[in-house]
């Protein structure tokens, strides 16, 4: 049936094309979101590579499967879009009538934007090599995409195919126009930097519906929709950190974040919407207004959980709303 499409395809059967590549589509967007850190950038550079392969199927020899032809053309269409992007920049805090206590530090990272678990489905299930080291949701929690970005390009690159998706290094080589040698070297900087920048501690997180992840997170429910501020910081773990990508502000401590929810949650009442993003679990932040009575989103918060606390709390703002299906605004109740 392969050969089949893609004799049609070649023929400039847009039809054959796209059921040719419809079933790597999914896991494809999650590739370029780990390589880019955003969700726009990433069907963006999706697009990109569907459109360069549409066109480039004239050169496709069979050497490799067509999923591992895809998966170069993604990597270098990413590659083109990390060294030419305008990420997106920094914002300054824009919460009316809120003003934000002195943070203990600035994110790197700002263009970070999470991924709706509702696209997971068949995305991160595909064939793995026997190279690979990550399970494929650790690969795509925020704590693990953040580090990530923070890692030259082709260090990434490489990281991403040789221990997420498990090629060979002679594949990975093929698919950069490199060498062995100059792909083992990458890969060996890229680990130590990974590293430094991943959280290490004893406890794991919670397996997802677990009782303990639904008792942790009806606590936390309760105390942010009552302002109990108290509450909802003897959840956390000592080394919380809280942060809110494109604002830069970061966090860290229970003392800094205490004071920073002081000033979000006190005398506000606020409404939680579920849903989850990087296999975590997440909330649709909305705010009561007593002007107009509506309940205005006003974000997104994804919960990092570690045993049976919270590690982190990453707040986006409201544009990414729609991609998990969640309005800009309730109405009133």
């Amino acid at each position: 049936m392969t050969t089949e499409l893609m004799i049609k395809a070649r023929a400039g059967d847009g039809g054959a094309f796209r059921e040719l590549t419809e079933p790597y589509r999914r896991e494809l967007l999650v590739h370029c979101y780990r390589m880019l850190g955003s969700f726009q950038d990433a069907e963006d550079a999706l697009q990109d590579a569907l459109l360069a392969a549409w066109q480039g199927l004239g050169g496709f020899e069979g050497r490799a499967s067509i999923r591992t032809w895809l998966y170069r053309i993604a990597t270098n269409r990413c590659l083109n879009a990390l060294r030419s992007a305008k990420r997106r920049q920094a914002k300054e805090w824009d919460v009316p009538e809120i003003e934000p206590p002195e943070p203990t530090g600035f994110s790197e990272v700002v263009w970070l934007e999470p991924y709706p678990d509702a696209l997971l489905e068949g995305a991160i299930d595909g064939p793995l090599g026997p190279e690979a080291r990550y399970e494929q949701t650790e690969a795509l929690s925020l704590a693990f995409v953040t580090a990530l970005q923070v890692l030259p390009a082709r260090q990434r690159a490489v990281l991403i195919l040789r221990e997420v998706l498990g090629y060979h290094a002679d594949e990975v080589a093929e698919m950069l126009d490199s060498t062995v040698v100059s792909v083992n070297s990458a890969l060996k900087r890229a680990r130590a930097g990974l590293q430094r920048r991943l959280p290490t501690g004893e406890h794991s997180a919670p397996a997802p519906n677990s009782p303990t992840e639904q008792a942790l997170v009806a606590k936390f429910v309760r105390a942010y929709g009552a302002g109990d501020v108290d509450t909802l910081v003897a959840l956390l773990t000592d080394d919380v950190r809280v942060s809110m990508p494109p604002i830069p502000l970061e966090y860290r401590g229970r003392d800094a974040v205490s004071r920073f929810y002081a000033s979000i949650i006190s005398h506000r009442r606020y409404d939680l919407v579920p849903t989850r993003a990087n296999g975590q679990v997440a909330f649709g932040t909305y705010l009561y207004a007593p002007t107009d009575g509506i309940r205005h989103g006003t974000g997104l918060l994804v919960l990092t959980l570690t045993g049976d606390r919270i590690s982190a709390l990453t707040r986006f703002d409201n544009s990414v709303l729609p991609s998990f299906g969640l309005p800009r605004s309730l109405p009133g109740s």
